[in-house]
C-alpha cells in the first residue's frame, strides 16, 4: 500500500484552540492504529483560523488565493480527512461551512472522513449526527462510524476523553485500510487487513453450503 496522505482540518478560533487539540489528539491515535496494521502515514494540518481572510476573499473575487489554494489542493489530494469543528448555535462554525463550500464538487466523493467537535458542554454532541455527517455525506464522503465529541470539561480527564478517541481513531484507521487496500501498485500485494480490536474475522459461507448443512441427513 502506498503512504496514505491525511489532513486535518480544525476550524477552531482561539489561540490555543481545544479543537486544534482533538484534532492532534485524533491524528496521533490514527497514526498508532495505522502504524499496528504496518502502514504509515502522512499527515498534514490546516487550521481555517489563519486562512480566514482568504476564505472571505474568495467568496468575493472567485478565485482561491495563497495558503487557501494551496490548503483546498491539500484537501482534494488527501487520501482521508479528519474534520473537526468548534459548536456555534447547535451546529458546526460558520467558518468551518465556508471553508467546504469551496471545496471542489466530487474531491470527497468515497474519501473516508473522520468527525469531531468540541463544545461547552455533552448536550450538543449530537451535532455530530444532525450537523457534520449530513454534510459530508452530502459531499459523498466515506464518514467513520464514529465520531468524537469534547466538552471543555473533558479536556486533562483520560479516563473520560482517551478512550473515545481511540475507538473513533481506531474504526477510521480500519475505513481508511479498507478503502485503499487495493490500491497497491501493479506487482505489490496489498497491505494486510486491518482488524479492529475485539472484532472477529467475517467469514462467508456459500449458500450452496448452507442449504447442504440443513439437509436431513446431512
Amino acid at each position: 500500500m502506498n503512504t496514505p496522505s491525511i489532513v486535518i482540518v480544525t476550524a477552531g478560533l482561539g489561540e490555543p484552540s481545544t479543537t486544534a487539540l482533538l484534532g492532534e489528539n485524533l491524528s496521533e491515535a490514527t497514526g498508532q492504529a495505522l502504524s499496528q496494521a504496518g502502514v504509515e502515514a502522512n499527515f498534514t494540518h490546516i487550521s481555517l483560523r489563519s486562512l480566514a481572510k482568504d476564505i472571505t476573499n474568495h467568496y468575493l473575487t472567485g478565485f482561491p488565493l495563497g495558503a487557501l489554494a494551496t490548503a483546498l489542493d491539500q484537501v482534494r489530494d488527501a487520501d482521508a480527512i479528519i474534520a473537526v469543528t468548534p459548536v456555534f448555535k447547535a451546529s458546526y462554525s460558520g467558518l468551518f461551512k465556508s471553508f467546504w463550500d469551496l471545496v471542489e464538487d466530487g474531491s470527497l466523493a468515497g474519501k473516508p472522513v473522520l468527525i469531531a467537535a468540541t463544545g461547552g458542554t455533552a448536550r450538543h454532541s449530537l451535532m455530530l449526527e444532525t450537523a457534520m455527517r449530513p454534510l459530508f455525506s452530502y459531499l459523498k464522503a466515506t464518514v467513520a462510524p464514529s465520531g468524537v465529541f469534547a466538552a471543555t470539561d473533558d479536556f486533562g480527564t483520560d479516563a473520560n476523553l482517551a478512550p473515545r478517541v481511540t475507538k473513533a481513531a481506531t474504526e477510521f484507521a480500519q475505513l481508511v485500510l479498507w478503502t485503499l487496500g487495493s490500491a497497491a501498485p501493479a506487482g505489490q500485494a496489498p497491505a494486510a487487513a486491518y482488524k479492529a480490536p475485539g472484532l472477529e474475522a467475517l467469514t462467508v459461507t456459500p449458500f450452496e453450503e448452507l442449504l447442504k448443512r440443513n439437509m436431513p441427513g446431512s
